[in-house]
């Protein structure tokens, strides 16, 4: 008879969970899907993406820089500008970044069916909870 174990479960490790905080955080995939387009200064990134703030944008960006993802090129022009491009690690990570925006799209209106039975459950259950509690 042929047996098959099933695959050891991956360990996330902290410096892992760290790194995917930084990738997967708020801001980063949206930066990251806008510079895979093409290379951006600053208030084209803000245009691509309004909702961010200026500082939100600026923290992001660096987590990006120190984590390799996002290169920082200042042009020789007058005035100096600078340019944000995905380095070539950052574009290692355009399939996850795709699937993960288009999964989102996909599922949206199941998320949002999930979430309004959750909480009409907790309506109904957290009464059910109040009323145990006394």
């Amino acid at each position: 008879m042929n047996e098959t174990t099933a695959p050891a479960p991956v360990q996330v490790t902290s410096e892992q969970r760290e790194l995917l905080d930084h990738v997967l955080d708020k801001w980063s995939l949206q930066v990251l899907d806008a510079l895979c387009e093409r290379p951006r200064r600053f208030n084209e990134l803000r245009r691509a993406i309004p909702v961010v703030t200026q500082k939100s944008l600026t923290a992001t960006l660096r987590r990006l820089e120190r984590n390799g993802m996002v290169d920082r090129v200042v042009t020789g022009t007058r005035p100096v500008a600078v340019e944000y491009r995905i380095s070539p690690l950052g574009r290692t990570l355009q399939d996850l970044v795709d699937a993960l925006l288009g999964w989102s799209a996909a599922h949206l209106d199941a998320v949002r069916d999930a979430r309004e039975r959750f909480d009409l459950d907790l309506e109904t259950d957290g009464d059910a909870f109040a009323d145990a509690g006394r």
